[in-house]
């Protein structure tokens, strides 16, 4: 599973290389633009062939969900702090059910609900269980300098984790040691010189693992 993360600025033809992603497999898409507001969102996903849109996570503005048709909602970890404040599994899965209701969406028609978590022992403790859990920084990352990876390994957590933090191409086989079911890719795609080719090389990868 490859999850790849919109650069928080917009880079150079970011949209038709994102196209050209999406032609070549690419089935999740995080679509996390802090600096753009509603409107902003809104312009950049008409930017993207309609096709497409169901391979699109939003982080921010999860209203969008009910205006385009995306394939889920990211909840950042402040975020998920904020609106998943109960105690016990039921009394979380009502409060999740009430935050869909009031984005005008059923549960049944959104795809996926991730979240984004830094610690470990939060992930496993966590009383709702995401469809996918992203968790970093796994190794150093290539896009923030100075956030440093800190190898875990999450074999122990029977949930479905994936590895994000200076994924690239050349370290698939350690991360997949330490237990992650997918990669969660910035830098080793935004940054990358041959951006398709990297992606195209993952690809290969899950499918012959």
């Amino acid at each position: 599973m490859i999850v790849l993360i919109a650069p928080e600025i917009d880079v150079p033809n970011e949209l038709e290389l994102l196209n050209k992603l999406f032609q070549e497999g690419l089935a999740y898409y995080h679509l996390r633009k802090p600096d753009k507001d509603y409107k902003g969102h809104s312009a950049y996903l008409e930017k993207i062939d309609s096709k497409f849109h169901d391979r699109v996570v939003v982080h921010l503005y999860h209203e969008l969900i009910a205006d385009f048709n995306l394939k889920g909602i990211h909840f950042q970890e402040q975020k998920r702090r904020d609106v998943l404040t109960g105690n016990e599994l039921k009394e979380v899965r009502t409060l999740m059910n009430n935050y869909l209701a009031s984005l005008g969406v059923e549960r049944a028609k959104i795809k996926t609900i991730s979240s984004s978590f830094h610690e470990p022992n939060e992930l496993q403790d966590c009383n709702f269980n995401f469809d996918y859990h992203l968790l970093s920084p796994v190794f150093s990352s290539i896009s923030k300098k100075g956030y440093k990876g800190r190898g875990f390994d999450v074999n122990h957590i029977d949930k479905k984790v994936i590895g994000m933090g200076g994924v690239t191409k050349n370290n698939l086989d350690e991360i997949q040691k330490l237990g992650f079911q997918g990669i969660g890719v910035l830098g080793g795609i935004w940054n990358s010189k041959t951006p398709i080719e990297d992606f195209k090389a993952m690809q290969e990868f899950y499918r012959n693992t």
